[in-house]
């Protein structure tokens, strides 16, 4: 198991001056969407994060704000323009796009406004730091787990997220890589298929997939929760589901009991709560002026039916929402 990340700062070790007691922060927190359980998991180490701090004597307001859906690029955009008209004091982001949203990011920061990206890489170095998943990490954790199902031999799909999508293309980057290094029996049949932000899409473009190849596949990966929550529905529908090897990336009620049922054979898993926790605790440091790292690991694992009951694994994909979210 990894060990404890050890952060830049000693957020519970610090020691309040009567001026940083009456610090009342502004925090917009922008996540890619707003349906899924990650977000909400996400959302909840936010919440997390605030009220450690008001014990601490650091009043910190969260506000909550992002798209409904994970693809609408233009209504990210116009929610983080519209924070740094109301000036708040920092923003956490994390951005949909890794180029669309680098102009808004920066006109931000020369505002003023400082930035942490989280989930997701931008390709700018004007954000404080990038709270994030060793992403590429995960999608070689992926690849081992079905390459080893297989015995090395066999013919796998993956189908895609979203393009531009900086977290889901590293995992991507990373499956593949060690497919080709350590799985040359493995044939990849199909890489360039995109299921997109929904269960929705993701569904059609399972079944698609299954209708061309589906006699053909030994195994499937999918990167994140969407092309995960799709591939099930489309592998249940056409009677693949536990024949064919599967793979995916994030944890919801549905994906964590079809592992449990053997219908999936294997989740790598991040720790989204940690990350909102996170998130909100380097924008505070950022405002207080304290060092931050440019860039805080939040660890991956690997989920397998002989694992999940393993306490620190139970933690990972059974978060206490409740805890923290009405």
């Amino acid at each position: 198991m990894r060990a404890p990340l050890i952060l830049a700062f000693a957020v519970s070790g610090w020691a309040l001056s009567q001026e940083s007691r009456a610090a009342d922060y502004q925090i917009a927190f922008i996540p890619k969407g707003t349906t899924h359980e990650y977000w909400k998991s996400i959302d909840a180490g936010a919440v997390k994060a605030q009220r450690e701090l008001a014990a601490k004597g650091v009043a910190v307001t969260i506000i909550w704000k992002g798209p409904l859906l994970e693809d609408d690029r233009e209504q990210q955009i116009q929610v983080v323009e519209n924070f740094i008209g109301r000036n708040v004091s920092a923003i956490v982001l994390a951005p949909l796009d890794n180029r669309a949203l680098v102009a808004p990011v920066e006109e931000a920061v020369k505002a003023g406004i400082p930035v942490v990206i989280v989930d997701s890489g931008l390709n700018s170095t004007m954000p404080s730091s990038t709270v994030a998943t060793d992403n590429r990490k995960g999608g070689q954790l992926g690849a081992r787990r079905l390459g080893t199902l297989l015995g090395g031999k066999g013919r796998v799909v993956m189908l895609r997220y979203e393009p531009g999508s900086e977290s889901t293309a590293q995992r991507e980057a990373g499956f593949l890589e060690i497919m080709k290094s350590d799985f040359p029996g493995i044939a990849l049949i199909s890489t360039d298929q995109y299921g997109g932000a929904t269960t929705e899409t993701a569904y059609r473009a399972a079944q698609n997939l299954l209708n061309r190849f589906g006699e053909q596949m030994d195994g499937v990966f999918a990167p994140n929760e969407s092309t995960a929550n799709g591939t099930l529905l489309a592998l249940r529908e056409m009677g693949l589901a536990g024949r064919v090897r599967f793979v995916g990336f994030d944890a919801n009620e549905q994906l964590v009991g079809a592992l449990r049922q053997g219908d999936i054979q294997g989740l790598v898993v991040q720790d989204p709560l940690k990350m909102g926790y996170l998130g909100v605790m380097t924008a505070v440091a950022v405002l207080r002026h304290e060092p931050v790292a440019s860039s805080i690991d939040t660890g991956v694992d690997l989920v397998t039916r002989e694992n999940m009951d393993d306490p620190v694994i139970s933690a990972l994909i059974h978060p206490p929402l409740s805890e923290y979210l009405k």
